[in-house]
């Protein structure tokens, strides 16, 4: 799998932390992920997942309000909702806090987006180790990941053998691609020219990273 190494101009990405992360607007329309690039290539580099993988995730998961007030308001009319500007819901991240040590709660990721960002790029890392050095060639493995990020191991592993995904993670795949361009834009501002994610923004998606089969 490729991975994107991305360094701040001038040196490498310093560790990021919660007051260098701005709370999402209270504004409807107001949230871009692309305000959290810098926690986004650290995080990434941190867990050894793709950047751009990281910044496409936010950019999918971006369809609702992220304001803690908000998400307050959203868990109360809705308790089995997921929390934080990457959307992760509380079994998922309980592993994750398991496999990984985290002291943090799940309640946490709703008031601190570098706790969110952290923990979905170490998600995405967990899915990367259980998911088959081989897979079909009409995903990329990093298409696969973010279907896995959305609907779960077990249906990642399918798709990898080539079980069409439903039309939910259909839609998903298709954010992800149409975003990719944005995502890639928003990582070249923090990453200066001439680096792999700068490159992606007129590159087109591989479509058979280390795959196999139809």
């Amino acid at each position: 799998m490729t991975r994107e190494t991305i360094a701040a101009p001038g040196g490498p990405s310093r560790p990021a932390g919660r007051d260098d992360a701005p709370t999402p607007p209270l504004r409807p329309g107001g949230y871009d992920p692309g305000d959290y690039a810098p926690l986004v290539v650290h995080s990434a580099e941190e867990a050894g997942v793709s950047a751009l993988l990281l910044m496409g995730v936010l950019h999918n998961e971006a369809y609702k309000p992220h304001h803690p007030l908000l998400e307050r308001l959203w868990h109360w009319w809705k308790p089995e909702a997921s929390f934080g500007i990457a959307n992760m819901h509380r079994a998922t991240f309980e592993e994750v806090r398991h496999a990984h040590g985290l002291t943090g709660r799940w309640e946490d990721l709703r008031d601190d987006p570098a706790f969110a960002v952290r923990a979905a790029a170490l998600h995405l890392k967990d899915l990367d180790r259980r998911l088959p050095e081989r897979h079909v060639r009409r995903y990329s493995r990093d298409e696969l990941l973010a279907l896995g990020y959305n609907a779960g191991e077990r249906n990642m592993r399918a798709f990898a053998r080539g079980v069409p995904p439903g039309p939910m993670a259909r839609s998903y795949l298709r954010r992800l691609r149409a975003n990719r361009r944005r995502s890639a834009r928003a990582l070249a501002a923090v990453a200066g020219p001439d680096t792999p994610v700068s490159r992606a923004v007129t590159t087109r998606p591989a479509s058979g990273d280390r795959a196999n089969g139809a």
